[in-house]
């Protein structure tokens, strides 16, 4: 069986977003049952309209940065971050003065993090102690200073 390419990126994008979204284009790189991965890029002053959906979304961002809103949260964002859309939750996405380019991973379906917690409490047996669920953060930010210099042992380009 061949490898399938999936393209995106400049030339393949479309106009995307919910009803109402403004300055934003996108490529769905996959959708079924599972769920969906597309990728979006926001020009300056672009949105994503408040709006829910029914799934869980991971908004990942991969260039630029933002705004992110969850609720009656805001919360700046940018590249190497992400940020949780859980279902049912009104959330939205916006740039002002930059542009942002992101992934957004849609899982279908009903969170199963009750029964992840049951099975770790399988696999544990003979202990009282509950099982915590695994959260993921996001790592302090570090400001650069003028006499730290790049080192490409970091493994980031300069």
């Amino acid at each position: 069986m061949p490898i399938e390419i999936r393209r995106f990126g400049v030339g393949h994008r479309r106009p995307d977003g919910p009803p109402g979204s403004i300055g934003l284009t996108g490529q769905v790189l996959h959708s079924d049952g599972r769920g969906l991965v597309s990728e979006l890029a926001f020009a300056r002053n672009a949105r994503i309209e408040p709006h829910t959906n029914p799934n869980t979304t991971y908004f990942i961002v991969v260039e630029g940065g933002g705004w992110v809103g969850v609720g009656d949260e805001r919360a700046r964002i940018a590249a190497g971050e992400a940020a949780c859309w859980p279902a049912d939750v009104i959330h939205s996405a916006w740039t002002e003065h930059s542009e942002m380019r992101a992934f957004v991973v849609e899982f279908a379906g009903t969170d199963d993090r009750g029964t992840i917690l049951e099975n770790a409490r399988e696999l544990s047996p003979g202990t009282s102690d509950p099982v915590a669920r695994g959260e993921g953060a996001l790592a302090a930010r570090i400001e650069p200073s003028a006499d730290r210099g790049h080192d490409r042992d970091e493994g980031e380009p300069a």
